[in-house]
Parts: C-alpha cells; sequence; structure tokens
C-alpha cells in the first residue's frame, strides 16, 4: 500500500491552479472556509451561505474532498460561523471523495490547557455524532469522514473509542491537530500514529490533516495504515519566494510552485523508509489532591458527558 496526498486547495476558480492540479491528475481537498460566502449588515462582515457554484469548476479533477475547516474557523472566526446543518448541506451538493465531520481542534493556540483540550475532544465527539445523522439524512453518510482530536496519543484513542461504530463502518478515519505538530515526541505526529495503528482495526486507514513533508520518511512505515494525507505548504513557499523576488503571488506563480513541491513529496515518498525511537507514553493526568479541585473535575467530566450524550447544549448545529 502507498499513501496518496491531497493537494489543498485555496480555491476553486478556474485558472492556473486548477489547471495545474488537473493536468497532474492528483486528488485534491479543499475547505469550507474556501467556499464561503460573506457581506455585510449593519456594519458587520456575516457568513452568507456557501458560494456552490465554484463546485462546477472541480470537475475533470482525479477527485476533491472536503474538509470542514476546523481550525480556521477557530483562529479567524472564534468558531464555525455557519452551522452543521449548513455544512452538511455544501457537503451533499457535490460528489466529494469524502466530506470530514466537524471537529474541534486542540493546537496549543487555540486549546491552552489540559481542560480545554479535553472539552474539545468532548464537542468533536458529538460534531462526529451529529453530522454522521445529518448526512444520513442527506443521503451521503458513505462518504463520512470521522475525525478524531487530541493532543497525546491516548486522546485519540479516547476519541476513536467514543466513534467506534462509525469508524469501523466506514474504514477511515481522519486524524485532526497534525499541521503544526512536532514530527517527534511523546506527542508527536509519528507517537500519535504508532499508538493509532496499535489500537484501531486492522482494516481502518487514516488520513492525517495538514501533515509536514518533513514527517513522510517516517511515515513511511506505518503505509499500511495512512491512506491519505494533505497540505497546502506549497503556498507558503510560494508566498516566501515572492517576498524574496519582490514580485506579485500570481496563481500560475504559485502553480509552479505547486508542481515543484509535489514533485519532491512524491520523491520522498518513494525514499527508503525511515524509524524513530518509540517514544513513552505521557504521564496520565494527576489526581487532584485538594477536595474542593477533585469535585470541580469531577463536575467537569459530568459535563463533558452530557455534550458527548447530545444532553448539554443540544446538537450542535
Amino acid at each position: 500500500m502507498s499513501i496518496e496526498i491531497l493537494v489543498g486547495l485555496p480555491h476553486l476558480n478556474n485558472g492556473p491552479i486548477l489547471d495545474r492540479v488537473r493536468r497532474l491528475g492528483q486528488p485534491a481537498l479543499v475547505s469550507a472556509n474556501a467556499l464561503s460566502r460573506w457581506g455585510m449588515r449593519d456594519g458587520v462582515r456575516e457568513w452568507q451561505g456557501w458560494r456552490t457554484t465554484q463546485l462546477a469548476n472541480a470537475y475533470g479533477l482525479s477527485s476533491l474532498a472536503l474538509d470542514s475547516a476546523g481550525f480556521v474557523a477557530t483562529a479567524a472566526y472564534g468558531g464555525f460561523p455557519w452551522g452543521l446543518g449548513d455544512y452538511v448541506a455544501l457537503a451533499a451538493s457535490y460528489p466529494f471523495r469524502w466530506w470530514a465531520s466537524a471537529d474541534y481542534c486542540v493546537e496549543p493556540e487555540i486549546a491552552r490547557d489540559r481542560a480545554e483540550v479535553l472539552d474539545r475532544i468532548s464537542r468533536t465527539i458529538r460534531a462526529n455524532r451529529d453530522c454522521l445523522m445529518l448526512g444520513r439524512d442527506a443521503g451521503i453518510e458513505r462518504t463520512f469522514l470521522p475525525v478524531i482530536q487530541g493532543r497525546r496519543p491516548q486522546d485519540y484513542e479516547r476519541c476513536a473509542e467514543a466513534l467506534w461504530g462509525p469508524i469501523s463502518r466506514q474504514r477511515r478515519v481522519g486524524v485532526g491537530s497534525m499541521c503544526r505538530r512536532d514530527v517527534r515526541g511523546d506527542e508527536g505526529v509519528i507517537a500519535v500514529v504508532e499508538h493509532l495503528d496499535a489500537i484501531l482495526p486492522a482494516s481502518t486507514r487514516l488520513h492525517l490533516f495538514g501533515v509536514k513533508g518533513d514527517a513522510i520518511p517516517y511515515l513511511l512505515p506505518y503505509a499500511h495504515r495512512i491512506e491519505t494525507l494533505d497540505s497546502q505548504a506549497y503556498g507558503i513557499s510560494a508566498r516566501r519566494e515572492a517576498h524574496r523576488r519582490r514580485t506579485r503571488k500570481s496563481d500560475r506563480f504559485v502553480a509552479d510552485h505547486l508542481e515543484a513541491w509535489l514533485r519532491a513529496q512524491n520523491a520522498k515518498l518513494r525514499a527508503a523508509p525511515a524509524r524513530l525511537p518509540i517514544a513513552a507514553a505521557p504521564a496520565p493526568d494527576p489526581a487532584p489532591t485538594d477536595p474542593w479541585e477533585a469535585a470541580i473535575a469531577q463536575a467537569q467530566a459530568e459535563i463533558r458527558d452530557l455534550i458527548e450524550s447530545g444532553d448539554l447544549l443540544g446538537p450542535v448545529l
């Protein structure tokens, strides 16, 4: 088995980038945010729906997957500006290779302490369940991609256990909060993949969201487990090069960087696999010794259970 790279697209405008990806026959991924339509109401910028007409430009691509834009939505807007019903309607408007569940990322700049990481894992579990329910109603359950979240490898296991049914049925799962993660270490990319390889059903394949190219040699030993990964790193290199040359970062300029970047990634996929030493598991959270702190921790755990079950805050719509 080989790992496939999905090219992250900045937009679906007709032009050099789409033409290049189409000519290369490379599968692609687009973020829901790239299809957002915005307007002004009372002087305030407001989300006003999807630019679904742009999806017609994607025909002829090898395949197109849909990401929920969890990190961008949180970092740029403080949360999803659209509801899950809106998102699933977008997913139903095109024959996507797969559409990822909405999820609540836990990068350090988003989830600043352990309690917030755990809160966002619970919200991710609830969002998966609601997306699946809405996707079933829309007739697109078959292409649903469950997404698990975590900071530590054991966090992903906890998330996967809560979503074991959908993961087992879909036979693939997306792994979030990978983009800004170190390759090495007890919370690194390889530690997470290694742990998931040990605990998931043998038939379940992984999609790794936004993994850096530096990780590829160390991911090759897990090619039996990893189906796909995506990246839009070529856009960063194009921006830096345009700045260095003091030239405009046109779509044609970006497309040239895309092709060169893709050649480099494919060369890494053909290289000999590399292995890192097995990282020791992170220490579990210490139990609170103060009775008041213990009571707060217990209350937080109960609230998370209610969020996951849908009994608190209702479905995440």
